[in-house]
C-alpha cells in the first residue's frame, strides 16, 4: 500500500528525479525525502490522520496553497522547457546544499498530496490494525519510502547521460511541468468542492 502511494507520479517524484539527472545533490535529496515520508507516515499511524481528514476548512486551505505552489513550481520546469538547456549548461549552475535542502523541503512539505497519502490515507489504513501491527505497517510503508527515493537518486543520475541533449532537457522539463500543474489543478479542483 504504501508503496503504491510513493511511487505514483507525483511532484515529489518528479523533483527527485530531475535533481539526480542534474546531479545536484540527489542522495540529499533522497534522504530528506525518505526521512520526512517517515515522520509523516509516523504521525498518520499515531491516529492523527483521522482527526486531520475530518477538518474540512483545514483540507481546503491546503489544498488551495498546495496548487499555487505546484503552479508557481511548475511555470518554473516550463520556463526551463521552453529556455531548452542541457546538462552541461545545468553543470554549471552551483547550486548550495543549503539551497537543495530548502527546495526539497518545500516540494514535500508544501504540497497537499503528500499530508493526503502518508498521514491521512497510510494513516486510515493503518487504523484496521492493532496498535503494534500499526507500527509494523508504518515501519513497511516508512522502508517502501526509501527504497523507492534513492533508486530515483541513483537512477536519474545513471540516466544523467541521455540529458546532455537540448530535446531530452525539454521533454524532463515539460513533464515535470505537466505532473505539477496536474496535480496542481487535481488540488484546485479539490479545494472548491470542499
Amino acid at each position: 500500500m504504501g508503496g503504491g502511494l510513493i511511487v505514483a507520479i507525483g511532484a515529489q517524484n518528479a523533483f527527485v528525479f530531475s535533481q539526480a539527472v542534474r546531479r545536484n545533490n540527489a542522495l540529499l535529496v533522497a534522504l530528506l525525502c525518505s526521512l520526512c515520508d517517515a515522520v509523516l507516515i509516523g504521525v498518520g499511524v499515531t491516529g492523527i490522520g483521522a482527526a486531520v481528514a475530518a477538518n474540512p476548512v483545514l483540507g481546503r486551505w491546503s489544498a488551495w496553497l498546495g496548487a499555487l505552489f505546484l503552479f508557481w513550481y511548475g511555470l518554473g520546469a516550463l520556463r526551463s522547457a521552453l529556455r531548452g538547456g542541457c546538462l552541461e549548461d545545468e553543470a554549471r549552475v552551483l547550486v548550495t546544499a543549503r539551497a537543495t535542502v530548502m527546495a526539497t523541503l518545500a516540494i514535500t512539505l508544501l504540497n497537499p498530496h503528500v499530508y493526503l497519502d502518508t498521514v491521512v490515507l497510510l494513516g486510515a489504513v493503518s487504523g484496521q490494525y492493532a496498535q503494534d501491527a500499526r507500527y509494523v505497517f508504518g515501519a513497511g510503508a516508512a522502508t517502501a519510502s526509501v527504497l523507492w527515493f534513492f533508486t530515483l537518486a541513483l537512477g536519474g543520475g545513471m540516466m544523467a547521460p541521455l540529458f546532455r541533449s537540448r530535446g531530452a532537457w525539454r521533454v524532463l522539463d515539460g513533464v515535470v511541468c505537466a505532473t505539477m500543474w496536474g496535480i496542481g489543478m487535481r488540488l484546485a479542483l479539490h479545494g472548491m468542492s470542499l
